[in-house]
Formats: C-alpha cells, structure tokens, sequence
C-alpha cells in the first residue's frame, strides 16, 4: 500500500510573470493590462491611473467599469509594480540555482504575452521574448527541474484592451490561439505541461479580462470567449505535439455552510458551483452543465454561442485540473435570498490578512474534484502570506510558514494515500518572494526567498534564503516522508 507521495510527484514553486518577472520596457516587451495598476494595501484596493475623457488625470479601482471615454495611462510619479516586480528578468540564473538547491524537480511560471507579442496583433513574435524563454527553460530543464507553462496568468497585451475592448471581442481569441501556438510550436519537447488559463473562474477588470466595462453580461461573454480559446489551444496544440498535456488552473479554496440550517448548506453548494465549478464543469466536461440557465437568467445574462463553439468545448476538454488552494470560507443564506460568503469561521485561526488556515479543506477539495471529474490533479498555488522580519544577521525566521506547509502537505499526503486521490504535483506559491497580486505589496511575503525590497520597490533585491528553504529542501531530500518542523 502506498504510504507516501508516488516517486514520480512533482515538488515545487511557481510564480506570474507581471508580479515577478519585470524588465517592462526592455527586449522589445508591449505594455500589458497590468502595467498600469499602483500598489495598495489591506484597506486601500489598488488603482488604475487613467486619462480622462477630458484629458484630465483620474484612478479607478482596479476590478471596477472605466469612466466612460476613459484610457489608461502611465505617470511619471506613480509606483507601478509590474514594471520592476522582483527582477526575475536579471536574476534569473541565481533563482533557479536557488531552486535546484531546494531540490525541485518542477517550475510552474507564466510567459508574459506581451512579451512575446508586443500589442497582440503581430504576425509575427519577438524574439527576443522567445529567447529570454529559451534560457530559462534550457536552464531548467538541465538543473533536472520540468517547467510547467501558465500560457495566460490574468493579464492581456493593452493594446488588445484598447482596440478591442479585449475578451469582449471574438478577435482577441485568434489572438491567443496564435500566442498560444506559436509557444507550443517552439518549445515543444522541451514543456510537456501547459496551463492555458489562471483562475479563470476569478477574472474580473480591465487588468485580467481587458474589458472597460465589468457588468455580468460582459464579463460571462468574455469568459466564454475564453473557454473557445481554450479549446482551440488545446486541439491546435495537440496537432502540434501528441505528448503535451494541457490543463487549466482555478482558484477553489472550499466553502462551507455556516450552519447545519437547511438553507445555509444549499447556499455554500449553490456558491461553490457558481463560483468554481462551473468553471471546471465546462472546461473539463465539455458543456454548460443545467444549473446555468438559471444562475444567467437571474444575472441578466445572454450569451452569444455558436453552435461551433459549443462542438469545440465538447470535443476539446483538459486533461488535469489544476487550483489554488489557501484558505477556506463560509457561507450564510439571508433573508432577501442572497449568500453572504465571508472568512469568519470559529474554529479556524486566521493569518495577518484574514485568511483562515484549514489544511483539512485542502483534503476535502482534492476528494470533491476527482470525484466529481476523474482528473489527475495538481496543487498549483498554495502558501501563505505574512509578513516576514529580516534580523540584523541577516535571517529570516518563519515558522509560521513552515507549520502551515507542513501541516497542508500532510493533508496532500493523506488525499493521495488515504482516498487514492491522484494528485500529481505541488508548487508552492511564490517560491521567491514577489509583489502581492491583491494588494501590490511587498511585506505580504510568501516564498522561501526573501528578496530585500520594500513597498515602493525600493531595495537591493538580494535573495536571502529563510528558514524555510531549509525546511522545503529537507522535505524535498526525503521525497515527503519527513514533515517534520525541525530543521
């Protein structure tokens, strides 16, 4: 009986090009949807800088409809954290030593589209981008770590938003399905992996879909615009190499009912199917399942389909399923009929921003996906955000990292061994210290990696490797076996 992870188990990290990789203007990179979004913190939500209609300057918050005649725009005394991150673009070498040190045997990162196609229009790539990723994969690759590709981590060429209103238009899926065939076609037998999109059942703004408007009828025709890139990717993909496996990634921490209240558990069913499963119910099975009729008629929602695209999904579906895991939450039925879905639940400890840590929910939804899709699963983004003090000798103690890892990998452990759930992989999110997604800050920390720059990106950016990275590589060392805290 297997008592441990399966020898041939995926350990490792991942990262998103926009909140790690920088070099924004540099090697021929075109403005991305993200680079126009300032820094924030746990109660004020990050901005996007605009010129108005009137040519005036004005911010709106970041997952919010533009003002109408409104565009992005960059200044010159604002602080963008995309156009820096953490510097991958030049410490990409001594990243990945660091990771070969710990003993990864997988890489889970994003390949910036604008990079490759700077507006998203080109006929052709850039090479230049093309050859940036060519190093970092060969040198993967050679140091015995396997690179597993996000294709789309929530962001768009901004030209793409400008022209086209981004996924609002059918234009910006051949868009992608040239992107997306072209990195297929290039590194093909070098990445067997390949995400094509991160948390799509989350997108929202002109920062992840491109569009200026966010009301539900233009978001839910965005996101099927992109369940049909998918499956174009994904057949196109397989013309190109029969050995590549694609899979998409969904944001699923679990939802419970407040109260064993009748209602209360038909609230946290109906939100976790709205919410997340819906997602995955089209993207795997092929096909809008019976309950969005009524989730798009009570949303106001018409979609536009065609009966082509509605063929594509079916015959097109993803072999793994990938999703982020960080916490858990419950949900209460009220009186007028709505969900009220927050993170207050009593028998959980929270982290700094709020977060409750329930490593049990991690085993519960790797049981509640395969059953419900009988697909091989991976961990794709699961860590935990704190805020991480540098000593005067230069260390960084973080146990509280370590208990939580510790404790959601026994979790992980006791899926595959317990319920034969066949989990394939873990990447640990932020492996090296990058900008918070949620709140673009620095001292919002999650990776093994301390990496010196503080919220206004000011610093040396040198790695310094926390407690732990230890922990992790003796974890690593053992295949799983040891969970132990000690170091």
């Amino acid at each position: 009986m297997l008592t441990t992870f399966p020898k041939d188990f995926l350990w490792g990290g991942e990262t998103a090009d926009f909140q790690y990789e920088g070099g924004y203007d540099q090697d021929g990179r075109g403005l991305l949807s993200h680079d126009f979004e300032t820094t924030g913190s746990a109660t004020q939500p990050r901005q996007l800088t605009l010129r108005l209609k009137d040519g005036s300057r004005g911010t709106v918050n970041a997952h919010d409809s533009l003002p109408a005649g409104a565009e992005v725009a960059l200044y010159d005394d604002v602080y963008y954290p995309s156009h820096q991150a953490t510097d991958f673009y030049h410490h990409w070498q001594e990243d990945i030593d660091l990771m070969a040190e710990m003993g990864f045997t997988t890489y889970r990162f994003s390949i910036c589209w604008s990079r490759i196609f700077p507006t998203g229009d080109e006929a052709e790539p850039n090479q230049n981008g093309l050859h940036f990723y060519d190093q970092v994969i060969d040198y993967l690759i050679a140091n015995g770590i396997e690179p597993i590709v996000t294709i789309c981590h929530d962001e768009l060429p901004n030209e793409l938003c400008v022209k086209y209103d981004g996924w609002s238009s059918r234009h910006v899926i051949d868009c992608y399905v040239k992107y997306a065939e072209t990195l297929i076609r290039h590194y093909r037998g070098r990445v067997r992996y390949w995400i094509t999109f991160n948390e799509i059942n989350i997108l929202s703004g002109y920062i992840a879909i491109g569009t200026h408007q966010q009301d539900p009828q233009t978001r839910y025709q965005a996101i099927h615009h992109m369940f049909v890139a998918n499956a174009l990717a994904i057949k196109n993909g397989r013309a190109i190499n029969p050995e590549a496996q694609f899979g998409a990634m969904y944001a699923l921490s679990e939802t419970y009912p407040a109260t064993c209240k009748p209602e209360d558990v038909f609230a946290a069913y109906q939100t976790r199917r709205n919410d997340g499963l819906f997602y995955v119910d089209v993207m795997a099975r092929g096909y809008y399942p019976n309950y969005t009729a009524e989730k798009f008629a009570a949303e106001g929602v018409t979609l536009q389909t065609t009966p082509a695209d509605l063929q594509l999904l079916k015959e097109n579906t993803i072999d793994f399923i990938s999703f982020s895991y960080y916490r858990s939450m419950v949900a209460t039925a009220q009186a007028d009929g709505s969900v009220k879905v927050n993170n207050e639940n009593p028998y959980l400890v929270s982290t700094p921003w709020g977060w409750p840590i329930d490593p049990l929910g991690l085993r519960y939804c790797l049981n509640e996906l395969y059953d419900r899709y009988q697909k091989p699963l991976i961990v794709i983004e699961n860590g935990l955000g704190a805020v991480d003090e540098l000593t005067a000798d230069g260390q960084v103690h973080d146990d509280y990292r370590i208990n939580y890892l510790r404790d959601h990998l026994k979790a992980i452990r006791d899926a595959i061994t317990l319920d034969h759930v066949p989990c394939i992989g873990y990447t640990m999110w932020g492996n090296t210290d990058l900008v918070s997604l949620s709140t673009g800050e620095m001292k919002k920390r999650y990776g093994f990696v301390y990496v010196d720059m503080d919220d206004q990106g000011h610093g040396s950016l040198k790695r310094i490797r926390k407690d732990s990275f230890a922990w992790f590589k003796q974890v690593l060392a053992s295949h799983g076996a040891d969970l132990t805290r000690q170091i």
